[in-house]
């Protein structure tokens, strides 16, 4: 674990070194901010709409920082050929993996931290009210949505050669199942025959991430969700996070590490 936590430890440092965190921190602070200004005919609805915005755009960003992040680690090694002092410490190359998971997805939910307490903030200062229970529900689920997308990203930066090609097929997939995974059953029970079993197949077999996207909740500050689907979306991510982390192993144990 040592070795799992120190790789962890220079995941994070090198994420607040570069800039992609503070760019996506400030344009997301001045746009809510500039909304936040602006006065719609003195609407009521004009809190729902600056919380859905900020909302989203914290949705935009921790998921740029997230697929960025992972899908330049080990591809980044390779080609600096760190790599291979790193694995001759000894490191395993499951600590390798883990070691970058739990740096990114820690480095992520540091990002969350920020974003989530800016959201507050604002929200507060609008309701003159801090946000109830359902906004720490709905930070626990987008860092479980997280930790699902970057070992999603791990697993393509060790089946794909190229870092770009891996991430735009991250975000493709990542958006793909928040915006059709949930259709899929529906679309399923529509067809016939082969396409119809494909369809199903790849239904029960995607991660559902749109399982975790509960803005709604905290939009129309409706009541908190039940602590039980909260466990069960956790047990859910986690299993599939394990799942894609050990098909990255098995992957990357297989591949020939050359100079």
């Amino acid at each position: 674990m040592n070795n799992v936590f120190a790789l962890a430890g220079v995941v994070i440092k090198e994420l607040y070194r570069r800039k992609d965190f503070y760019v996506l921190f400030v344009m997301t602070a001045l746009l809510t901010l500039l909304l936040g200004a602006m006065r719609f005919f003195d609407n009521a609805d004009i809190v729902r709409f600056l919380k859905e915005i900020c909302l989203l755009l914290i949705w935009i960003s921790t998921l740029v920082i997230a697929i960025t992040t992972a899908a330049r680690q080990i591809p980044a090694e390779r080609e600096s050929r760190t790599i291979f002092p790193l694995l001759a410490k000894p490191v395993s190359r499951w600590e390798l993996i883990a070691g970058k998971f739990a740096g990114c997805w820690l480095a992520c939910v540091i990002a969350l931290v920020v974003f989530y307490f800016f959201f507050g903030v604002i929200t507060a200062t609008h309701e003159h009210a801090w946000p109830g229970v359902i906004f720490l529900q709905a930070f626990w689920m987008h860092a479980v949505f997280l930790a699902v997308v970057v070992a999603l990203v791990l697993l393509g930066s060790v089946a794909f050669t190229a870092q770009s090609s891996n991430a735009t097929i991250s975000f493709i997939v990542v958006l793909g199942i928040l915006f059709a995974g949930g259709h899929l059953d529906k679309t399923a029970a529509g067809l016939r025959g082969t396409n119809g079993d494909i369809v199903r197949a790849l239904h029960f077999a995607i991660p559902h991430l749109e399982l975790y996207d509960i803005r709604d909740f905290v939009v129309h500050d409706l009541a908190k969700i039940d602590w039980q689907y909260i466990g069960e979306a956790t047990l859910y991510g986690a299993l599939y996070t394990g799942l894609l982390l050990g098909l990255t192993w098995l992957v990357f144990r297989r591949k020939t590490l050359t100079l």
